[in-house]
């Protein structure tokens, strides 16, 4: 099984990706939370990899954040959930989004994701509530939805704690987090990760 590839970034286009990887070219799909984040073409690359074998087809997914990989595999363990929907899934709304509305059963809102009716909807609530855990951030359990695994899980924590202290519920903050950190993947400073939210939340 291939469950990482380091290689130069070839081509782009939603939802497939090139990727070479010492002279050798992957096909790989990527869900589009990870092609907002992804270099220009000729920049180098890390992807964390899951591999689907069909009867008629191998295909090979890439995602930038292992947390993110992570929940894909949960989601296609779920009847009726394969890749390809589990791709649009992580396309269609943030993952700490995701692991929100599950956790408060909101079944109107997974709807509007492309490819979920309600019965679908319905099912991952009640499929994927108990594989969630991982999701919840910090030992205080204070059910924020910011992945425990997250590349840079020390600043977020900073920068939670911070906006905890000034008063903002843990699920706004970590909620603020995420998005802060999806836009801005290059942070370095929990201080600007907290302006960038505190803005956002106005």
């Amino acid at each position: 099984m291939i469950g990482r590839l380091k290689g130069v970034l070839l081509e782009k286009k939603a939802p497939d990706l090139l990727l070479d990887v010492n002279g050798v070219g992957y096909e790989l799909l990527a869900p589009m939370s990870t092609f907002y984040q992804l270099p220009p073409i000729g920049q180098g690359v890390v992807l964390f990899t899951h591999m689907a074998v069909r009867e008629d087809a191998h295909q090979l997914f890439g995602f930038l954040e292992e947390p993110e990989r992570a929940l894909f595999r949960a989601l296609i363990k779920v009847t009726g959930i394969g890749p390809k929907v589990a791709l649009a899934i992580l396309s269609g709304v943030p993952a700490a989004e995701f692991v929100r509305l599950v956790q408060t059963n909101d079944v109107n809102a997974l709807t509007k994701i492309p490819g979920i009716g309600k019965k679908t909807a319905e099912r991952l609530v009640l499929d994927m509530r108990d594989r969630l855990s991982a999701w919840e951030a910090g030992p205080a359990n204070s059910g924020a939805t910011v992945p425990k695994e997250s590349g840079n899980s020390q600043l977020s924590e900073d920068a939670e704690t911070a906006l905890i202290a000034l008063g903002y519920k843990p699920q706004d903050a970590a909620r603020m987090i995420v998005r802060v950190m999806k836009d801005k993947p290059g942070i370095e400073r929990s201080e600007d990760i907290i302006r960038l939210a505190l803005r956002a939340m106005v």
